[in-house]
């Protein structure tokens, strides 16, 4: 739950929406002006832009539970993944415009649901607009948990802003190759930046994580997902997250990767990943010592693109 006061909590409000006006939300630092309704990479101006609201049962157990986590899915990215399996929201940015009172009610919405959080999906692009709604979820009676879900190409100015206010960080670590982060995410600057935010992250959460009854309070999971065909991105990853951070950091591997039409041709992305690839990389992260990991079921299966679904995850 929030650290901060009323005013505290409003003040970073105004602090986040005033750096719409030369947006540098993210490491990309477009410097456009989105208050004016100029769009930078990520395409999205001053208002919200909502892709899907629902209780989310498909995450790590502590923030799913029994109940779901209350995810909002907002569209737009600040990465753009060539595999991606939400590229409908993250590349297309299809969604309801919203304002932030409008944003506030779903947000409640999921409270009156019985969802265990709110669990906000690639928020980056929209930090502002999602804290102000947030705000005001929380003046009407909101009093779940914030889980910030995001890609970890991140700003440390942003981050920084959001301590008191997320209280349970799920970011991705998705690349421990500059060149793989260049090629396939078209950031280059990826490991650096994941790796600066992500320690400032942890320097406001800690580098585990704390439950109350089973459901994720505080903390951070830092998530990868293991690509087909790419064993040395992986292990490279795991390295950083050791050295920069901790084995003690809770760390999901994510084994869900399903080949979409754009990567039909792809030498290595255009098939599943094999249980021996995912395998390799489990062990690995074992044999360095982490001491809590997430897994999930490999499904080799051949599936038409787009229709694969995302086995849950286990603890280890």
């Amino acid at each position: 739950m929030p650290t901060l006061t009323r005013s505290q909590f409003r003040s970073r409000v105004e602090a986040l929406r005033e750096m719409l006006s030369g947006c540098g939300m993210c490491p990309r630092k477009c410097g456009v002006d989105r208050l004016g309704g100029v769009t930078g990479f990520c395409g999205v101006g001053p208002e919200i832009l909502l892709g899907r609201a629902l209780p989310h049962f498909g995450e790590e157990p502590p923030i799913s539970g029994s109940r779901g986590a209350g995810t909002v899915f907002l569209s737009s990215c600040n990465l753009r993944c060539a595999y991606c399996q939400n590229h409908q929201i993250s590349h297309l940015c299809e969604g309801d415009k919203m304002t932030p009172a409008q944003f506030s009610e779903v947000l409640l919405e999921l409270q009156r649901k019985g969802c265990h959080n709110i669990e906000a999906v690639t928020p980056t692009p929209q930090v502002p607009q999602f804290t102000e709604s947030l705000y005001l979820a929380r003046e009407a009676g909101l009093d779940l948990p914030l889980v910030f879900n995001c890609g970890g190409y991140e700003s440390c100015e942003t981050i920084k802003l959001l301590e008191g206010i997320v209280d349970v960080y799920l970011p991705d670590f998705k690349y421990g190759l500059d060149e793989a982060a260049r090629d396939l995410s078209g950031a280059e600057d990826y490991c650096r930046h994941a790796t600066d935010a992500i320690r400032e992250m942890v320097g406001q959460v800690g580098a585990n994580l704390r439950t109350e009854g089973e459901i994720a309070s505080r903390g951070i999971i830092i998530r990868h997902l293991v690509l087909p065909g790419m064993p040395q991105n992986s292990i490279a990853a795991l390295e950083r997250i050791k050295k920069e951070f901790s084995a003690d950091v809770p760390l999901s591997l994510m084994a869900q990767y399903t080949p979409t039409t754009a990567m039909r041709s792809h030498p290595t992305l255009a098939r599943r990943l094999t249980r021996s690839e995912y395998d390799f990389v489990v062990d690995a992260a074992l044999d360095m010592d982490f001491g809590t990991i997430f897994t999930q079921e490999v499904d080799e299966r051949d599936l038409a693109p787009d229709f694969g679904r995302a086995e849950p995850f286990q603890w280890l």
